[in-house]
Order: C-alpha cells, then sequence, then structure tokens
C-alpha cells in the first residue's frame, strides 16, 4: 500500500465489508491514534490502552455489518466503539466505587487546568468546541464520556447534588449541539 492512497468514507465501509485487507491496514494507520487517545483516557494505562486498541479493531473488522451510514459517520461509529470497549475493560477489572472515586478525585482536582480530550484527537476540533463550556461542564461530560460515570458517581465524585449535575450535563449537551451546528 502506497501512502498516497486515500479512501472516501464510502471506500472504506465498502472495503471492509468485502474484507479487504489494505482497506483494514489503511483504517489501522489512519484512526488508530484517535482511537488510542480516546480508550487512553479512559483508561489511564497505557499497557491496557494498547490491548484494548486491538481490541477495538477487532470489532470494527468483526462488526462493519452492524455499521449503518443512516446513524452516523464511520469515524463516529469507531469512535463509540473504542469508548464503550474502554469502558467495559475498565468496569471489568472490578474495580470497587471507591477506588474509581478516588482516581477521579486525582484526576478532578490535580488536572483541573488541563482540557477533558486527549491531545491526539485534538485534530477533531474538540479541544475548540469544549473551551466554550464552562469548567463545570467540560468535567461533568469528562466524568461521564471518557470515565464511564454514572450521574450519581459524578455527583459523589463532586460532592454536588443529583440535580446540579443531570441539569449541568442537559445544559452541556444543548450547548454542544448549538456549537456544532455552527461550525
Amino acid at each position: 500500500m502506497g501512502t498516497s492512497n486515500t479512501y472516501t468514507e464510502i471506500e472504506l465501509v465498502q472495503g471492509l465489508r468485502a474484507r479487504d485487507q489494505q482497506i483494514f491496514g489503511y483504517l489501522y494507520d489512519h484512526y488508530s491514534p484517535a482511537l488510542y487517545g480516546v480508550v487512553l483516557k479512559v483508561l489511564n494505562d497505557e499497557n491496557i490502552a494498547s490491548d484494548v486498541l486491538q481490541e477495538v479493531f477487532l470489532k470494527i473488522w468483526r462488526g462493519i455489518e452492524k455499521y449503518d451510514t443512516e446513524k452516523g459517520r464511520l469515524f463516529t461509529w469507531m469512535l463509540n466503539i473504542a469508548r464503550n470497549t474502554a469502558i467495559d475493560t475498565l468496569r471489568s477489572k472490578a474495580h470497587k466505587l471507591d477506588q474509581k472515586i478516588h482516581e477521579l478525585n486525582n484526576d478532578v482536582y490535580l488536572q483541573t487546568s488541563q482540557l477533558a480530550v486527549h491531545p491526539s484527537v485534538d485534530h477533531l476540533g474538540l479541544t475548540k468546541v469544549l473551551e466554550k463550556l464552562s469548567k463545570e461542564q467540560r468535567t461533568i461530560i469528562d466524568l461521564a464520556y471518557y470515565k464511564g460515570c454514572t450521574q450519581e458517581e459524578i455527583a459523589r465524585v463532586l460532592d454536588i447534588p443529583l440535580g446540579t449535575v443531570k441539569t449541568r450535563m442537559r445544559n452541556a449537551i444543548i450547548q454542544l449541539r448549538t456549537i456544532l451546528k455552527q461550525m
């Protein structure tokens, strides 16, 4: 495969469905950094994240027939597989809630100046979009999306009422939709 090859989303989907190894190699080469960034953000462990990334690409390869072009872009579908697989891995490690909360407290309070999005997915423009949210909204989105926390867990971690979490999350989602529509 030459490095100058590029494929449209339709060609990628058709190639994956046809079990084209060259297309799969291209997909891995071009999308693994962004997917790895999401997995690493959720797991916070490079060794486990590398293993999970391999699992993600196996799920993409085996599950391409489940991808529906009407429901969204291929990258979004792959990103959701990566995030969900990482969260499943995190939960399957049988961590107690207290350990999870301790880790999240360290992550939230020691790195408050750092934006939630991992730098390797910054090319997607997520950093710029999330910067438009309030600090409180970014923290809640980070805990829910990247750490897989429920709203109840977020309320405990941040020591705020559940209703406040729900309101901030709803407002953040509404604001994100508005921002993305303007792009």
